[in-house]
């Protein structure tokens, strides 16, 4: 039987690693669009970047509604969704941190500064979800 986590378990979980989350974001026309993110937790943030051409990006730009969901796909089956609203910054400091971060976390500390130089750069967007509904269950099979 599935079994609620904690605060300090969920975000532990989805800050494990280099687990991805799926992130569902609204097209124009109102239907999802789904899309696997490298990510990092800032608070109650949840911290990415991505092209600014980007689906993901064209449509969060235009309307903030989103939501993740990060899992562990070994039984007995942990998973995490998070939904929120995003805010956009091109704030070139900003967004060339936070890459770098990311990258830190994803790549590794040693490659870090060369994913930062790469996805840091004018034409990304800095995305910042605050967290509002979280739906996180462990051992779900159990």
């Amino acid at each position: 039987m599935a079994q609620k986590m904690t605060d300090e378990e969920w975000r532990a979980f989805v800050s494990y690693g280099t687990r991805t989350a799926k992130l569902s974001t609204v097209r124009a026309d109102g239907s999802p669009h789904v899309t696997p993110i490298w990510f990092v937790l800032d608070g109650d943030d949840v911290v990415f970047n991505t092209a600014k051409t980007s689906v993901k990006g064209r449509n969060l730009t235009r309307d903030g509604r989103a939501a993740l969901c990060v899992d562990d796909d070994r039984p007995p089956y942990d998973y995490v969704v998070l939904r929120g609203r995003a805010r956009i910054s091109e704030d070139p400091e900003e967004l060339r941190y936070w890459a770098t971060r990311i990258g830190a976390r994803y790549m590794g500390e040693e490659r870090a500064e060369e994913f930062g130089a790469r996805n840091g750069v004018p034409g990304e967007l800095l995305v910042r979800m605050t967290i509002d509904k979280v739906l996180a269950e462990k051992a779900v099979s159990g």
